[in-house]
């Protein structure tokens, strides 16, 4: 009887699937809450770490390109899959030399980041506002843009330095309300799910 009123719903036999799965939702909104509490520790050191990974990275992955370019030489694209590493090798030297600077350029992508994720949470709310508290998804969308227009404002009025620990407060915070969002959000599939059996 169950099943078939589920099956009815609007959301389907697939949206059932997604209540039974609600445990993954609660242990991806812990993760992220204990890594956010974790950057807010130190949000400076937080920042420069983000930074130089960031670098260490794009130097690994030109490493493999230049590699790949040696190995396929007889391909008619070598130059230019050598001249890629090479530039990957370059920018992540320079990102982990120069920390701070790199940091207002990552800030931006992460401003432009927390925007989107802030509409998506939004939109997901929207679309399941039949959840017991699914406002508070909303809440925390809707936090997460406000946040990511401040943090801009911000980070455009107190250059240059203000890129490391808005950078790394910017990252803890939404970690933070992304964390208690899915929490909340898996909560409620957990509620729906029995309420439904």
């Amino acid at each position: 009887m169950s099943g078939t009123h589920a099956e009815s719903s609007p959301h389907g036999l697939g949206f059932v699937q997604i209540t039974a799965k609600w445990g993954w939702f609660v242990a991806l909104g812990v993760g992220l809450v204990l890594v956010g509490m974790l950057a807010l520790g130190d949000v400076m050191t937080f920042a420069v770490i983000s930074v130089i990974f960031i670098g260490a990275m794009l130097v690994a992955g030109g490493i493999f390109q230049i590699l790949h370019a040696f190995m396929t030489r007889d391909w008619r694209a070598f130059a230019l899959n050598l001249f890629m590493g090479v530039l990957y090798v370059f920018g992540g030297l320079v990102v982990m030399r120069e920390p701070a600077r790199t940091s207002v350029v990552l800030t931006l992508f992460v401003i432009a980041a927390l925007l989107v994720g802030g509409i998506v949470r939004v939109i997901v709310a929207l679309q399941h506002r039949h959840l017991i508290r699914w406002w508070l998804l909303l809440v925390g969308g809707v936090i997460s843009i406000i946040l990511a227009v401040f943090l801009a404002i911000m980070l455009f009025g107190m250059l240059p330095w203000s890129g490391l620990w808005i950078l790394g407060t910017l990252i803890a915070v939404e970690l933070l309300v992304q964390g208690v969002g899915w929490i909340t959000f898996g909560f409620s599939l957990r509620a729906l799910a029995r309420s439904a059996g």
